[in-house]
């Protein structure tokens, strides 16, 4: 692996960094991360649009799409470095991480030239945001036992049914969504796959509050919404095919887990004492940060390792299902860690009372979500072991029963 940039990278990163310094206001040291990716408010939206708008005028949105959409035609180590530099910034962040890296991508593999004419370029301006319809309360990691239903109607289809973790759902201009087509099939092949309008009839979208106080899910519900059939992207039955488009983009991105990280709480750590001494001094607590400063290499040379074959033009390994399996896992034990030293200060919550702002209580709120979005760690185990260590893949009785089966039988246990 070579580390460095080369003559070219590093001229782009210079110019990435004098259109930061110009248009960005760079973050303080230790400064805490937003409490949500998402905006609260009418004018957190706006900011963001804003930002996005500026990006795209820059050709630093959409760095690797072509010039035709408004890219630049650029390299995806050009994505990687400008993704490095902006996380020195304070800039709203989240807003279109879905509808770009997941959704246009996606519609790009499979939706007409005159739809992609219309869609692409106000997506990557900011001016129309998307949302991914995917998990249901009876489908979350299982997503081929999926229920939300379209029944063919002349040249339309009629969805019914109910999506739910539908990340910005509320704000969003249009959605992606899987359905159910044919109950006789098995569960993978009887799937269609659209983009949808969410301000048409018959969607209704409820706010979830979270736990750590924030409410950017959603919980969407279909009732005999009619979308043309002109909107389908990929075959009729085709849809777990177009939904995998999606799902390899989604993993690509979660892998980068937020923090708290290693260097956090070892400035948490040098603020405190442990029995009258310094809280460095504790043997415990040494090991506990030297075993976390490994993983941190680890995933910081496995990344290298992406960022290696991107900058040589090549696709990027299965290093995105174990990058986030480690580093997920990291933050939820990081983030126990810090609550754990704080003592009775763990359980504050208020940032101007508590050490480090509160970071670690944050985080021990979301830590869990970052295990579950772009799979959970039982299925990217399973992935690691079926495609990177070549093991038998798991037995499945279900293969080749029809959804419908499997819903009788279930509905019999």
């Amino acid at each position: 692996m070579d580390f460095n940039d080369t003559d070219a990278e590093a001229d782009f990163r210079l110019e990435v960094h004098l259109f930061l310094e110009k248009n960005a206001s760079r973050k303080s040291n230790n400064q805490m991360q937003s409490r949500s990716r998402y905006p609260e408010g009418p004018d957190a939206l706006r900011r963001a649009k804003e930002w996005q708008a500026k990006k795209a005028a820059a050709r630093f949105a959409g760095i690797t799409w072509d010039e035709r959409w408004g890219g630049r035609g650029g390299l995806p180590i050009q994505q990687v470095i400008y993704h490095q530099e902006e996380a020195n910034y304070n800039v709203p962040r989240g807003v279109f991480d879905i509808g770009l890296g997941m959704c246009i991508p996606t519609m790009m593999a499979y939706a007409r030239p005159a739809q992609l004419e219309r869609h692409v370029g106000p997506a990557l301006r900011g001016e129309e945001i998307w949302c991914q319809l995917f998990s249901e309360p009876s489908a979350g990691s299982d997503l081929a036992g999926l229920r939300t239903t379209a029944r063919r109607d002349g040249t339309d289809w009629v969805i019914n049914g109910q999506k739910i973790w539908t990340s910005g759902a509320h704000f969003s201009d249009f959605g992606i969504v899987v359905t159910r087509t044919d109950p006789t099939v098995p569960k993978h092949a009887g799937l269609t796959f659209f983009f949808i309008d969410m301000k048409s009839p018959g969607i209704e979208v409820r706010r979830i509050r979270q736990i750590a106080g924030t409410s950017h899910f959603c919980e969407v519900f279909f009732a005999d919404v009619r979308v043309p059939d002109v909107q389908r992207l990929g075959p009729v039955g085709g849809g777990w095919k177009v939904a995998m488009t999606t799902l390899m983009n989604e993993r690509l991105a979660a892998s980068q887990s937020p923090g708290p990280d290693t260097e956090d709480v070892l400035e948490f750590v040098r603020q405190l004492e442990i029995d009258d001494a310094p809280a460095l001094d504790n043997a415990a607590v040494r090991e506990r940060l030297a075993d976390w400063f490994v993983k941190s290499q680890g995933l910081k040379y496995t990344r290298f390792r992406t960022i290696t074959a991107l900058s040589k033009g090549q696709a990027p390994g299965p290093e995105a299902s174990i990058s986030k399996v480690v580093g997920a896992a990291k933050l939820q034990e990081i983030a126990s860690f810090g609550m754990d030293l704080a003592g009775m200060a763990g359980a504050v919550m208020d940032p101007e009372l508590v050490p480090m702002q509160g970071w670690f209580q944050q985080a021990m709120l979301y830590a869990p979500g970052q295990r579950i979005a772009g799979g959970t760690d039982e299925v990217l185990r399973n992935i690691i072991a079926e495609r990177v260590l070549g093991l038998p893949p798991d037995i499945r009785v279900d293969k080749d029963l029809s959804f419908s089966e499997l819903q009788r039988a279930a509905s019999e246990r």
